[in-house]
């Protein structure tokens, strides 16, 4: 009987859970962000392809492409954080291949 109960109680907090975060997500996506001051890497030229940031409300993110500005991510605070952690990491490194400019294949 009390696994039962701790079941329901753990399904609860996970809706719960889901339910915050889709709120959340619904909030950050209605927010008008065409003022944002948007950024890229030091060094990167305007008409480079590169990747853009803007730094929304409460610590929120949105991320975009130089060659597709119309189409924007965007990210909680704690999202963003655990993708930054994450890369620092290593966690997103790529294998060399002759695609991603590492050494062509033998």
């Amino acid at each position: 009987m009390a696994d039962t109960q701790e079941n329901t109680a753990a399904e609860t907090v996970d809706e719960d859970v889901k339910a915050r975060k889709e709120r959340e997500k619904n909030e950050l996506y209605a927010l008008d962000i065409s003022g944002v001051e948007w950024h890229s890497a030091p060094g990167t030229e305007e008409h480079e392809e590169r990747v853009e940031i803007a730094y929304l409300p409460d610590g929120a993110v949105a991320m975009r492409s130089s060659l597709d500005p119309e189409t924007v991510l965007r990210y909680t605070e704690a999202e963003w954080t655990a993708f930054v952690l994450g890369a620092r990491d290593g966690e997103f490194d790529l294998e060399p291949t002759e695609h991603n400019g590492g050494l062509a294949a033998e």
